[in-house]
């Protein structure tokens, strides 16, 4: 009964780890085909790996000198395999642990506690061994054959203990630098769960983001420090005690048998301490387990997980009437609380992040610049325009799609029962709701940095624009936006992330550059800059008579509908 057991819970928590209801792009959210696409994109993004490990084997250099100059393509893997693991730990942040769901279930029945913590993770154990596998398949195919002599023949390749100290070398380097980043980021995670309940998921949603933005800024912002020079340099010796990646570079080196002169000192320091790391991620990581197991699961049955404010204090403000009042304030509380709607906001602003960090950071950014270093930030240049538009666009873009998800559907007949004003003025709530939502913080930073960054009067241009171009965006939005943020049933598998994020690289980032490019010649020219807020104050105008127009009329949505088999025809 407890193997049974085992294995009924062990295929839940596998397909809880991700989010089925936001990931799904399958009309009925079948988790099955869920995780094969997911494999298939791990597939697809393992493959562009492969062209340089099969361009080093056509180099033809000297087997010392192919070892060496394989560094680069070495640090790339572990340091993406990193990034995708620590990803894959943020997106199942809360479904690693047991959470309230699972012991309100499972509780009651004859199931031991150790049963259910088992079955979590040989579920964490699996989804990382094929996280890893899929991602780096393409590239451990062609490894050896990049190592291997000119002149060996595939029977001398299969005879070969080189090859398979390489094949082993590569796999426990890779699964040891993913159970690294995994284990911290549970590590982390279960300690802070010692918290009381309260105060846990008030900050478990920082942590969350938190982790999100350090596996990012740490994987762009890495420097390339893979050659015998740069590892043995003086100035960047107490980097690489805080650089993970590297650690693995030179666990993987220590393995294959390829460390060499005169890099040899700093790989065996750096192979040491990746595996201190290690078992101190995975000491720490079983600790927190034993405390989830014999703490958490009472804790999570004695204390409420949200306690009633006590006293007459409230700490968000009043943002008109009562109606726009209450649905702003409901909107900010479901936000925070929701794990759900953050992940989904996360994901939005990473892929933002990312490209901004690519706008910035890379040598063709400085190229379209003409400036380089501190000169970048301190002068209204293409990067840095192109970057702030992305942001917006990444906010705005997440924050619609989280409205439409919504965070129990008893809210859904809350608001449905105290219906008792027109339409319009919820839609004229709603409409203040984006806008402190999807406006005001990315409008407001975006004023602090330039202020920071250039002279007021290019700052003050560069700000007008993004809020009247936010303004034009928003009312787009809201449209066709005819229900209460956060309380319409949902149907998974409508947003086709994958289409959209291929639709948004081919054609939302050439219009963002020529944007920024026409801006950017147009805060040097008075006339032209006259002229581009005088359109972009006539579309704001426009697209604010076609929102008023489009929701005159119009009745509250509390129900997502399936569109019907047999459409009419309408004669």
């Amino acid at each position: 009964m407890r193997k049974l057991q085992f294995r009924i819970l062990y295929r839940e928590f596998l397909f809880r780890l991700v989010d089925r209801d936001v990931l799904s792009v399958s009309a009925q959210g079948d988790a099955s085909r869920l995780l094969g696409q997911l494999a298939a994109l791990l597939i697809l993004l393992s493959i562009p790996f492969a062209f340089p490990i099969i361009h080093l084997g056509n180099s033809r250099l000297a087997h010392d000198k192919l070892l060496v100059t394989a560094w680069g393509v070495e640090h790339a893997l572990i340091a993406t395999t990193m990034l995708i693991v620590g990803l894959f730990a943020v997106l199942s942040w809360d479904s690693a642990y047991p959470d309230r769901r699972d012991v309100l279930v499972l509780a009651p029945l004859p199931i031991r506690a150790s049963t259910i913590f088992l079955a979590k993770v040989a579920a964490l154990a699996v989804t990382l061994s094929l996280t890893i596998i899929l991602f780096n398949a393409a590239s451990f195919l062609v490894l050896p054959l990049a190592f291997a002599p000119p002149d060996a023949t595939p029977m001398d390749l299969l005879l070969s203990i080189a090859t398979y100290r390489l094949m082993a070398a590569f796999w426990i380097t890779m699964f040891a630098s993913g159970a690294f980043i995994l284990c911290c980021t549970l590590a982390v995670q279960g300690i802070s769960g010692q918290l009381p309940r309260r105060f846990y998921l008030k900050g478990s949603a920082f942590l969350q983001l938190g982790a999100f933005c350090l596996f990012l800024i740490g994987y762009f912002l890495e420097p390339s420090l893979s050659s015998p020079n740069a590892l043995t340099a003086t100035g960047n010796q107490a980097m690489l005690m805080w650089l993970p990646s590297y650690w693995f570079l030179g666990l993987f080196q220590q393995l294959n048998g390829s460390i060499s002169e005169p890099a040899r000192p700093i790989l065996i320091t750096l192979a040491t301490r990746a595996w201190l790391a290690l078992g101190i991620s995975i000491a720490t990581t079983g600790l927190a387990f034993l405390l989830s197991y014999f703490r958490t699961l009472r804790k999570i049955v004695e204390q409420p997980d949200v306690v009633p404010t006590s006293g007459r204090r409230h700490w968000l403000p009043p943002v008109g009437n009562t109606i726009a009042t209450a649905i702003t304030h409901f909107s900010i509380r479901t936000l925070f609380r929701s794990r759900q709607h953050r992940v989904l906001l996360a994901f939005y602003l990473g892929l933002g992040f990312a490209t901004v960090v690519l706008f910035l950071e890379t040598p063709i950014a400085q190229e379209f610049s003409g400036a380089s270093g501190n000169h970048l930030w301190h002068q209204p240049t293409l990067p840095l325009l192109a970057s702030s538009f992305v942001m917006m666009f990444a906010w705005l873009a997440g924050i619609r799609v989280v409205f439409r998800i919504p965070l129990e559907l008893r809210a859904n007949w809350s608001f449905r029962i105290a219906q008792v004003r027109p339409a319009v003025e919820y839609f004229a709530a709603t409409r203040r709701a984006a806008y402190v939502f999807a406006l005001a913080p990315v409008w407001i930073l975006s004023v602090a940095l330039f202020l920071c960054l250039w002279p007021w009067y290019q700052a003050l241009e560069h700000v007008t624009v993004l809020l009247l171009l936010g303004t034009i965006l928003v009312e787009l939005w809201l449209a066709g936006f005819h229900i209460i943020p956060f309380a319409c049933s949902y149907l998974p598998g409508k947003t086709n992330l994958h289409i959209a994020f291929l639709l948004c690289l081919m054609l939302a980032l050439n219009v963002i550059l020529w944007s920024a490019e026409f801006e950017r010649k147009a805060l040097s020219d008075p006339h032209r800059f006259a002229w581009m807020i005088a359109v972009l104050t006539t579309a704001a105008f426009l697209a604010s008579w076609r929102r008023a127009t489009a929701v005159k009329g119009a009745e509250l949505r509390y129900q997502e509908e399936m569109p019907p088999v047999i459409t009419s025809l309408k004669i």
